[in-house]
């Protein structure tokens, strides 16, 4: 037996499938792996639509996140009004106005034999600003007189602005011409000699604290105890005793309704 030779060095021939060696002008073609899109032929697969189910519970978890935004940001407003509102209070400690009416004088009740009414009430109400810091404004101020419930006149007084610690003493007539009134309301006001009078304002309200000016909110002014004497049906009153209390609360509206 013929002893094996060792390879000679150089580049290797690549071989045919006859197991010659291959010449292309003497240099060896060279050979490339197959690419992995030739190995590896993945099967169709097609997509799947997500079920009605969990669409639905995709949908109840974003309303359930934006609950819960919507929620933790009322409450970061809530807390940070209430901080403001308990800074503004320490700062300025603020104080209602007062309302009274210092003097009233009723000048003329007729009823005639129509039950047709003419009044005039000529009266002061004292106005008082406690705070140091806050001016109050006040627009147009409607005055409405009555005597057991019947309206005995009305009247107006146009808006003003109260300063800081500062007493105001509004001049009003409250007045009725010619108004019709039920039988009965007539009877009773003609068989009267006192009559216990209330008084009601009716405006709107606002603060100013610096450049700072809130926006208006309805109240309502309410005296009560005040009574009047008279002679006749067509008489001249005497002033009340004292200075009757005012009581003052807000007036919101909602939706059409007076609170």
């Amino acid at each position: 037996m013929e002893a094996l030779k060792p390879p000679t060095s150089g580049a290797p021939r690549a071989l045919n499938v006859n197991g010659t060696a291959a010449c292309n002008g003497g240099a060896a073609r060279p050979t490339f792996p197959p690419t992995k899109a030739q190995q590896y032929r993945l099967p169709y697969r097609p997509q799947r639509r997500p079920s009605p189910r969990r669409k639905r519970r995709c949908h109840r978890g974003c309303c359930r996140i934006c609950c819960l935004w919507l929620t933790l940001l009322l409450i970061a407003l809530v807390f940070l009004a209430a901080i403001s509102a308990g800074a503004f209070y320490v700062l300025c400690l603020p104080k209602r106005p007062s309302f009274s009416v210092s003097s009233l004088r009723l000048s003329a009740l007729d009823v005639r034999s129509a039950d047709l009414l003419t009044s005039r009430l000529d009266l002061s109400v004292t106005v008082r600003n406690p705070n140091q810091r806050i001016v109050f404004v006040f627009g147009d101020v409607a005055l409405s007189a009555s005597s057991g419930g019947v309206t005995i006149g009305e009247g107006t007084i146009p808006g003003f602005v109260q300063g800081t610690d500062n007493t105001t003493v509004l001049e009003a007539t409250v007045s009725s011409s010619g108004r019709s009134l039920d039988p009965t309301e007539a009877s009773d006001l003609r068989r009267k000699k006192r009559h216990s009078l209330e008084i009601h304002l009716d405006t709107k309200a606002g603060i100013k604290l610096g450049r700072f000016k809130s926006t208006h909110v309805g109240i309502r002014i309410s005296c009560k105890g005040i009574e009047a004497s008279v002679t006749k049906v067509n008489a001249t009153a005497g002033s009340t005793k004292g200075a009757a209390k005012c009581k003052a609360r807000l007036r919101v509206k909602i939706w059409g309704w007076t609170l």
